[in-house]
């Protein structure tokens, strides 16, 4: 493995994280909590792996480069980038306070806000591995 798979193995770190937030609001759902925390928290690692990842390609190994998607979908793959970015953003916060919360057992308020920082990651989750599709034709094979 070389630093040029790490966008392939960025787009499954999404993936896995967001087949974890989906089991973990089944497993709420159907009041597991343990497995709940479980999931979610693993979900919480697996995100902080993919960013760590995604950081270290962008600087070190593309050296601050940018890939730049120039097909006839631009303007959907543009969208879909720009609303990811912008989620992406508030993301982090809002997954720390909610797990930062549930851990403090401050539950009402961790349901108050997981409410809107579940389908605000699920979709940065999701939105990341279709960046990527759009994108793995681009990237530099070495």
């Amino acid at each position: 493995m070389t630093g040029y798979d790490l966008p392939l193995a960025n787009a499954v770190l999404n993936g896995v994280a967001g087949v974890l937030l989906v089991g973990g609001f089944a497993a709420i759902r159907m009041k597991f909590v343990r497995l709940h925390m479980t999931l979610m928290l693993t979900a919480l690692v697996v995100s902080t792996t993919f960013l760590a990842s995604y950081l270290y390609y962008h600087l070190a190994v593309r050296h601050g480069e940018s890939t730049h998607y120039v097909g006839e979908s631009r303007p959907a793959f543009l969208v879909i980038l720009l609303s990811h970015i912008a989620l992406a953003a508030i993301t982090v916060p809002l997954a720390l306070t909610t797990a930062s919360l549930a851990l403090l057992g401050r539950f009402h308020t961790h349901k108050r806000v997981a409410r809107f920082t579940l389908p605000i990651w699920l979709y940065v989750s999701v939105t990341g591995v279709v960046v990527y599709l759009f994108l793995k034709d681009l990237y530099p094979k070495q």
